[in-house]
C-alpha cells in the first residue's frame, strides 16, 4: 500500500514539474534570452574600456567617480590593493592620478585614521569601469543638473 501511495505522489510530482517549465512568463523577458536554465549559454562579449582619460562627468551628487580605464588583471583584495599603487597620496603625483579622496580615510564614527579605512578599502565596491555599452533596458534618466534648466 505504502508503494502505491509513493508512486502516486512521485506522478503528481513529476506532472507539476512538467506544467511549472511550460508555464507563461506573464511577459517577463529574460537578460539570457529565451534559453532554459540548465541550458548552457555563451558568454557575452566583453565591452570596449575606455583608455587613460580625463575624469567622467559625474550625474549626481555623492556619486562615486567612475573609473576611467581597464582594470582587468587588477588585484584587489586582503591583502593587496592594485589602485593604491596609482592613487595613494604617496604615488599620485607620479602616476598623475586622481588622489584617494580624505573621506576614505574616516571612520564610521568620524575619526581620522593614518592610513585607508578598512570600510573604504575594497575599491570596487563603490567605483566600476566606464565601458561604451547600450543600456540593459530603455530608460529616460536625467542627471540633476538636466533637470533644472
Amino acid at each position: 500500500m505504502k508503494k502505491i501511495g509513493l508512486a502516486v505522489a512521485l506522478l503528481a510530482a513529476c506532472s507539476s514539474l512538467a506544467w511549472v517549465a511550460q508555464a507563461d512568463t506573464g511577459g517577463m523577458k529574460s537578460l539570457r534570452g529565451a534559453k532554459a536554465l540548465d541550458e548552457g549559454t555563451r558568454a557575452p562579449a566583453m565591452y570596449k574600456f575606455n583608455k587613460d582619460e580625463e575624469p567622467i562627468k559625474r550625474n549626481y551628487v555623492q556619486q562615486p567617480p567612475v573609473i576611467p580605464h581597464t582594470i582587468r588583471g587588477y588585484r584587489v583584495d586582503l591583502n593587496s590593493n592594485k589602485c593604491l599603487s596609482c592613487h595613494s597620496w604617496d604615488n599620485y603625483k607620479e602616476s598623475g592620478a586622481t588622489k584617494v579622496s580624505l573621506t576614505h580615510f574616516n571612520t564610521r564614527g568620524g575619526h581620522a585614521l593614518a592610513d585607508i579605512s578598512p570600510r573604504r578599502y575594497f575599491c570596487l565596491q563603490c567605483h566600476v569601469p566606464q565601458a561604451v555599452t547600450a543600456p540593459l533596458i530603455e530608460n529616460e534618466y536625467q542627471s540633476s543638473t538636466e533637470i533644472g534648466r
